[in-house]
């Protein structure tokens, strides 16, 4: 049974994705900010699949330690990550803010890159093949005001996961992004009624992304079907122009 480590899994689409991978079989460890109602029924509903534990990725100092260590020890391997964790740092350029872009940075790239350090050292140790996905951003293609920082996060990772492919595939280590359109979840709440029809409407299809089409498409990505998949930037976006 392969194990793959899933960040941000409380709610949203990450909760999506480990709801996914958990009932097609898979070991998911999967770590969060705070806990909630719909993650306790999943816990309890996956007691022998399902690992979790509480992290702040603001805080990349401790990940070796605290994720690789004592989370998932050193004889346990990783067949997969998918970095869903991320944090929205809204404002305009001209308004920016050093420490919230830090803090951003930390959690959104800072973090993501050293977890996949630890995973390729893991991948080599353990002498398996892993699949690598990022949960990208339609912004870092489409302006959006007040999305610049946001987005800068967003383009950083899916030119480190076409790099991290090209470096490691020979290892049988693949790297991929989902470039994701809108949807509706905790980090969109804020927005009015008004501002997400502004965006449905850049979009072909008229609404919103489904995270379930996003949650399948990253099951495929971790599966055999997909071994000759790696360095791509793949759009779920409702055909956003």
């Amino acid at each position: 049974m392969k194990n793959i480590f899933v960040t941000g899994i409380s709610n949203g689409l990450g909760y999506n994705i480990a709801k996914v991978l958990l009932s097609n079989k898979y070991n998911v460890y999967g770590i969060y900010r705070k806990e909630t109602k719909q993650l306790q029924s999943l816990k309890v509903k996956y007691s022998e699949n399902l690992k979790t534990m509480v992290f702040d990725l603001s805080n990349t100092v401790v990940i070796k330690k605290e994720i690789f260590k004592e989370f998932i020890p050193t004889n346990i391997p990783i067949h997969g990550f998918v970095n869903n964790a991320a944090i929205a740092y809204d404002d305009l350029i001209s308004n920016l803010n050093m420490d919230s872009l830090n803090e951003m940075y930390n959690v959104n790239v800072f973090s993501p890159f050293m977890i996949v350090k630890e995973v390729i050292r893991k991948t080599l140790l353990h002498k398996n093949q892993c699949s690598i996905i990022h949960i990208s951003s339609i912004s870092a293609h489409t302006g959006y005001k007040g999305l610049s920082m946001y987005a800068s996060t967003k383009g950083a990772l899916e030119a480190f996961s076409k790099n991290t492919a090209r470096e490691w595939g020979k290892h049988k280590i693949r790297s991929n992004t989902i470039v994701c359109g809108f949807m509706e979840t905790n980090m969109s709440a804020a927005l009015s009624n008004e501002q997400k029809e502004r965006i449905y409407n850049r979009t072909a299809l008229k609404k919103a992304t489904n995270p379930q089409c996003v949650s399948n498409m990253i099951q495929l990505l971790l599966s055999e079907d997909s071994l000759s998949i790696t360095g791509q930037d793949i759009f779920i976006d409702s055909g956003t122009i």
